[in-house]
């Protein structure tokens, strides 16, 4: 068995967990930050980060190591009702640079850790799946886990899960969560586009259903869509070619890349769209962050920015326990009490935002309204405002 003693494990190697990483190795606290997969090049789904975010990786001058590797800012986004466009939001409505950016998920990845292995502070365990939590006196004191070479065994002052919706370490600390269903699921593809496609987000309601269409770095457009919850087991019985048609009929100009790429059920990747929300994020010892200690659904591709920033509030509050010596729920509650607020409310946006869809959806005569409304709205010099409003993205 091989035994680390450090101040702080980490629990999970996305975005959420590399980013407190890099910020704890930084400040010279010894981090062992553990992944269950053999590596980090995978493909993701959320990669799409918003302003407040970007702004925090270039606070930290991270921003430009991050675009050199590549990155796509979005010029627009843009609501569709079949091929009809109703509305365009661009960034000079808000006095920014781009309404949101696509990242692959291994470029951020790739920078956070190199620069914080450079510290000498953060060591990477990949392919090394937690088995047990280490429970001293009502404390979490470390963890158990099985790696690529053995059995590990960590002795940390702190344990951190940011391994997840399906988090193992929240389930290991027995912290209550109330899992949400949110009546749909979502069909994941990722294919080339023409070499004229703008870096454009596309929302698109076609046949009582919302696609959505994220450009990608690389030439490529990643397709998210949605379903009714629990379908894909019945569809992938039924022809595959009138199904394929309403994604032609969404966005028929990638007829070609589609007719290339996309031939069977096999070429899509269903993700089950679930929230949750935990009874607590923190015990002695021990914190969960993201989407471990608050799972998103895709709406407003809200996930990873909000891990992110869980990661800039989570970091000072583990330094100051580290230097207080006091590793106890009441030291650690801090972050709950700072974040719990922003995230109920990102949430409670969400389920707005996807109730006024489906409605929209199911109604002939709502989709008329939402079109000449919408038509006349994109005229207007304010229609910024608005669109805050509907992703309940405002500060």
């Amino acid at each position: 068995m091989t035994t680390y003693h450090v101040d702080v494990c980490i629990v999970g190697a996305g975005p959420a967990g590399a980013f407190l990483g890099y910020l704890l190795a930084q400040k010279g606290i010894r981090t062992l930050l553990i992944e269950r997969h053999e590596e980090l090049d995978r493909e993701f789904r959320g990669e799409h980060l918003h302003g407040d975010v970007a702004d925090l990786l270039k606070k930290y001058r991270l921003f430009d190591k991050v675009r050199e590797l590549g990155i796509l800012p979005m010029k627009r986004v843009e609501f569709f009702i079949g091929t009809k466009r109703v509305m365009s939001v661009t960034p000079d409505l808000f006095g920014i640079e781009h309404v949101g950016i696509h990242f692959p998920h291994k470029h951020l990845l790739s920078v956070l850790i190199e620069e914080a292995q450079q510290t000498g502070c953060l060591e990477l365990l990949m392919k090394t799946t937690v088995t047990e939590l280490i429970i001293e006196q009502d404390h979490v004191v470390g963890l158990k886990a099985k790696g690529k070479d053995g059995e590990v065994e960590v002795r940390s002052k702190i344990v951190v899960g940011a391994d997840g919706r399906y988090s193992s370490v929240r389930k290991l600390a027995n912290i209550p969560a109330t899992i949400a269903k949110h009546g749909y699921d979502v069909l994941w593809a990722k294919i080339p586009v023409p070499s004229d496609w703008e870096p454009t987000m596309r929302i698109v309601l076609v046949n009582h259903t919302q696609i959505t269409l994220f450009a990608c770095t690389g030439g490529y457009v990643q397709i998210g869509w949605q379903i009714p919850e629990g379908s894909f087991p019945s569809l992938r019985k039924q022809n595959f070619e009138p199904f394929i048609d309403t994604l032609l009929k969404a966005a028929p100009e990638l007829k070609p890349f589609v007719d290339r790429h996309i031939r069977d059920w096999n070429d899509f990747i269903c993700l089950p769209v679930q929230s949750c929300k935990c009874e607590t994020w923190v015990k002695n010892g021990l914190v969960i962050m993201g989407d471990a200690a608050h799972t998103m659904s895709p709406a407003g591709g809200i996930g990873v920015n909000a891990a992110m920033k869980d990661s800039d509030v989570l970091a000072p509050i583990i330094c100051d326990a580290l230097q207080a010596q006091d590793f106890s729920r009441a030291k650690l509650i801090a972050f709950e009490q700072m974040r719990r607020d922003e995230i109920d409310k990102l949430q409670e946006g969400q389920v707005r935002q996807e109730k006024a869809m489906e409605k929209l959806n199911k109604s002939i005569m709502l989709k008329h309204l939402f079109y000449w409304n919408m038509r006349v709205l994109d005229k207007m010099p304010w229609k910024g405002k608005i669109f805050a409003k509907m992703y309940a993205a405002n500060k």
